[in-house]
């Protein structure tokens, strides 16, 4: 009797095996989907490798194939940074040859000491001190000078560049019959360079902009007579081509 009734709890604590084991797969199961969600790039393709190698048969042939997609996205970022990097030189070289063609160009005429060019983020800057094309507190070009702004025009119309025209004057106050403002002197100067490129020097006119800056743009202190001469100027800006995007009219 008592060997019977042993059997029978015996017979009855079985089950728990059986749960036990249910419930271990469960926990394994729930951890590998846990680190399946949470999986490493770099481990996975080292695995990858791994198993390559570990299915290959004994005369080379690979048993089970193995895609490795895992640098089809680092080859493509890879070919588009090395393609910007091809445009942004090729971009920089365009604009050192136009500085040459225009330092060329002002070192060989009376613009020599008016003009200073320089390669910035936004592209080549050409800085004409106001003296240059015109007399002090007006606006109009002086004719003495119409030929060499023309020159300049040839050298703009060998590119395709963007290019903006900036008036700029020193923090002198100006109030005359023309201009109540240094904003409006700055404004209707650069307007007027721009006029002069599209109806004498046949720059296409969706090309070009014109801002006027009045006194809010100084390159040096205006407590110098020097400083004022300085930021008294208009600036040709040959845009970078990469900001073509920025001058484009979306419609």
């Amino acid at each position: 009797m008592k060997k019977r009734m042993k059997r029978e709890k015996d017979d009855t604590e079985r089950w728990m095996l059986s749960y036990l084991d249910f419930i271990t797969l469960m926990m394994i199961f729930f951890l590998m989907m846990y680190a399946i969600s949470n999986i490493d790039t770099k481990k996975s393709k080292t695995l990858a490798n791994s198993l390559k190698i570990g299915f290959n048969s004994g005369n080379g042939e690979k048993v089970i194939a193995v895609a490795d997609n895992s640098n089809s996205v680092p080859d493509v970022i890879e070919s588009t940074n090395s393609d910007a990097d091809e445009d942004s030189n090729a971009e920089r070289e365009k604009l050192s040859d136009i500085k040459k063609k225009v330092d060329e160009l002002v070192n060989n005429s009376e613009l020599k000491g008016s003009v200073i060019t320089s390669i910035q983020e936004r592209g080549l800057i050409i800085s004409f001190n106001d003296s240059v094309f015109f007399n002090s507190g007006q606006a109009a070009i002086k004719p003495d000078w119409q030929n060499k702004l023309i020159s300049i025009s040839k050298i703009l119309n060998g590119i395709d560049n963007y290019i903006r025209v900036e008036g700029h004057t020193d923090n002198v106050v100006i109030n005359t019959d023309y201009f109540h403002s240094n904003w409006q002197l700055s404004a209707v100067r650069a307007s007027n360079v721009v006029e002069f490129l599209i109806y004498q020097g046949n720059v296409k006119p969706e090309r070009l902009s014109s801002v006027g800056y009045g006194e809010y743009r100084p390159v040096k202190s205006n407590t110098t007579e020097e400083g004022k001469a300085a930021n008294r100027r208009v600036d040709i800006v040959i845009l970078d081509t990469k900001f073509n995007n920025s001058e484009i009219q979306k419609e």
